[in-house]
């Protein structure tokens, strides 16, 4: 009498395997748009820092030599050139800083740099401050984001 033995199935299904993969499509369709907003919100810190030190920086110049650095090109320059000293760009690369003078100071613009990453961020598109430490936000519509975005 011979026994008959049964050989045990050895890896996947078809349908197993489209199971999986339809599982792990969903999962990322969730999780990668989630995450990249994430990543807009964190670099944002980017433009604050930026923005924070360069006020200190206008701030330092002030004290020593009386006046505000207006002119963009000077940014980089020594105190004792004139400039600041700061890049005029923001320690990550995600935006770029500019100044323009107003009637008693000056307003510092951090916004961001095209193909950097932070140019898809439409909630917090620029950010500035004055003179006065006055913070603000704006969309990519123009619309106030202050609240939101300058914590």
């Amino acid at each position: 009498m011979k026994l008959k033995m049964k050989h045990s199935q050895r890896g996947v299904t078809l349908m197993e395997l489209l199971t999986v993969v339809t599982v792990l499509a969903i999962l990322a369709s969730i999780a990668i748009p989630s995450y990249r907003r994430y990543l807009l919100r964190a670099q944002r810190s980017d433009a604050t820092t930026a923005l924070l030190r360069l006020t200190t920086a206008q701030e330092k110049h002030y004290l020593q030599y009386g006046t505000y650095v207006t002119v963009p090109a000077n940014l980089p320059n020594a105190h004792s050139a004139g400039g600041l000293g700061v890049s005029a760009t923001s320690e990550r690369g995600y935006y770029t800083l500019s100044v323009a003078p107003r009637a008693t100071g000056y307003t510092a613009t951090a916004t961001p740099i095209a193909g950097a990453g932070q140019s898809e961020d439409t909630t917090c598109r620029t950010f500035t401050i004055d003179e006065n430490g006055t913070r603000t936000s704006v969309n990519s519509g123009g619309g106030d984001t202050t609240a939101q975005c300058f914590r």
